[in-house]
């Protein structure tokens, strides 16, 4: 029987490759995009929902499926403030996700970071981790985490300093012990996600940088 995915974060570097390798996907029949604005993609797969996130409770009633994709997440540059990136990288996910659960999906996929953990004294990794730990909690029958890596691939914005960390880390990945930080492509995170999700084991998972490429 063929599946319904919903996928928020779309028109990411991540998302937007996990939305269409979904579409090209024949064990998928419908694929529900959330998100602020359009993806501009057409398809007859595609089920595509402008909302705001700030709202839940307009559209709560349409987060159903199978399985749910989160690769949400921005700067605090874009964002404006820690603040505001909190609630894009934590609030937001968290509750699409509690949501989805009451609803009924079974499977969750989240794209984290590398390094991420509750406890970190840096912003990024601490609130990341804390989304890992939150999720955890949620009543799905499969929870995969990823952790990749620097993302490699062609963003909308222009981002100067990922530029220069992305050439340092692909000259470090050259270097025995340091080859698991290397950049991974995002179109890679997106097939580790689907993947991730398509065995019937249940239970929480999370899996580290070098575990991501072997997905």
């Amino acid at each position: 029987m063929k599946k319904t995915a919903i996928v928020i974060g779309a028109t990411g570097l991540v998302g937007s490759h996990t939305v269409q390798l979904l579409l090209d996907d024949d064990r998928y029949s419908v694929v529900k995009v959330f998100h602020r604005r359009s993806t501009a993609i057409e398809h007859v797969k595609l089920d595509e929902h402008i909302i705001d996130f700030d709202k839940i409770e307009t559209w709560r009633d349409q987060l159903t499926g199978d399985e749910l994709y989160s690769a949400m997440g921005t700067t605090i540059k874009k964002a404006g403030s820690k603040d505001a990136q909190y609630k894009i990288d934590v609030t937001y996910p968290l509750k699409t996700a509690q949501t989805a659960a009451r609803n009924g999906v079974k499977k969750f996929s989240l794209v984290s970071s590398a390094g991420a953990d509750k406890d970190s004294k840096l912003f990024y990794p601490r609130i990341k981790g804390k989304l890992d730990d939150a999720v955890k909690e949620l009543p799905f029958d499969r929870i995969t985490i990823m952790r990749p890596s620097i993302l490699d691939g062609d963003r909308s914005e222009n981002r100067p300093g990922e530029h220069m960390g992305l050439t340092v880390m692909r000259l470090m990945g050259n270097i025995p012990g340091l080859k698991k930080y290397r950049p991974i492509p995002a179109q890679q995170v997106a097939k580790a996600m689907i993947n991730s999700l398509q065995d019937d084991l249940n239970g929480y998972y999370i899996f580290e940088p070098n575990e991501v490429f072997h997905l």
